[in-house]
């Protein structure tokens, strides 16, 4: 038997018990991992509500991603698609990817699925292109956090952050941003444009409802927004195909399990790429917090109530 959290009922973060279940089999091309750290994600909190873009059936152990050693005492970081929310998990050996001795768990867990979706989004959907302005919206979060420091990496000419606290901003600004803006600006729309200085050429947006609205109506000719979420649960107005004729404008979604069925292998080139960057200095982990394991709760609510700042970790040793 193991510790784990388990979800009998949807619902809201109260839905996360602490329970003892039977440790996972590893089955064929599969592995079993002591887990030392799992990383949460706000996708979690779509799951326990049945919320998000795969139905989930009852009862489940959450969570999708884990660093800990195999039985063999390799140190991975792993993708395992639900039940990582444990002292131990299992994982499609495809999904399971070797974590260098001088990255921290902390690290690993920040560019195994924010980080990946930060260079997901500016890379293959937005095509960033040197000089570009890049708007990140809720850019003191995991995936906020590192899509600031990549644009500026990759060439950015100007990187406006939005946030909803004075302390948000000034941690984007920290992190490389030229300028952050309050993200409960009135008039989303003027707002951005001005910060551009007239022209926005990219946005990055995992808000939804009125701020994806006037985001795409700020968009420049041949201006890209990539959606890759909605942590405001409210849906966006239907985008109308003349709007974007009238505008030369792309609106794209994204969402990163597609990323495996692509040749190539792009998601292991871009986790290497980050780890490289994280190394050379170009880019930082912003820690979020950590809880026990236990008190899973505690960490959903903190990131529903849009308090947290950078990547969330629970801890199954505490």
């Amino acid at each position: 038997m193991m510790r784990a959290v388990q979800v009998t009922e949807f619902g809201g973060p109260e839905m996360l018990r602490p329970v003892e279940v039977a440790e996972p089999t590893p089955g064929p091309g599969q592995v079993l991992i002591d887990v030392s750290r799992i990383g949460v994600n706000y996708a979690d909190t779509h799951q326990i509500e049945n919320s998000y873009q795969t139905p989930t059936a009852l009862p489940f152990v959450p969570g999708s991603e884990v660093v800990g050693r195999t039985p063999d005492g390799r140190r991975v970081a792993a993708l395992t698609g639900g039940g990582g929310y444990a002292e131990r998990a299992v994982a499609d050996a495809a999904m399971t990817f070797p974590v260098p001795d001088d990255i921290d768990d902390l690290t690993a867990l920040s560019m195994l699925v924010q980080g990946t979706t930060a260079w997901v989004l500016l890379r293959k959907n937005a095509h960033l292109e040197p000089g570009e302005s890049v708007v990140v919206h809720a850019a003191a979060g995991g995936v906020g956090t590192i899509a600031v420091q990549l644009a500026k990496a990759w060439g950015a000419g100007r990187v406006v952050a939005t946030a909803s606290t004075p302390e948000k901003r000034e941690l984007a600004l920290d992190l490389g941003a030229d300028v952050a803006v309050d993200s409960r600006a009135d008039d989303m729309t003027a707002t951005l444009i001005e910060a551009n200085g007239g022209r926005v050429d990219i946005v990055l947006d995992m808000v939804g409802g009125t701020t994806t609205d006037q985001s795409v109506a700020a968009l420049a000719p041949f201006g890209r927004l990539v959606f890759y979420g909605m942590a405001g649960r409210e849906q966006p107005k239907p985008v109308e195909l003349r709007n974007l004729l009238g505008h030369s404008s792309t609106v794209a979604g994204m969402w990163l399990p597609h990323v495996f069925r692509l040749p190539g292998n792009l998601y292991a080139r871009a986790l290497t790429e980050l780890f490289d960057l994280v190394r050379s200095g170009q880019i930082r982990v912003v820690a979020g917090g950590e809880y026990p394991l236990a008190d899973a709760r505690g960490a959903h609510e903190a990131l529903r109530s849009r308090g947290t700042v950078g990547k969330l970790l629970l801890d199954p040793t505490a």
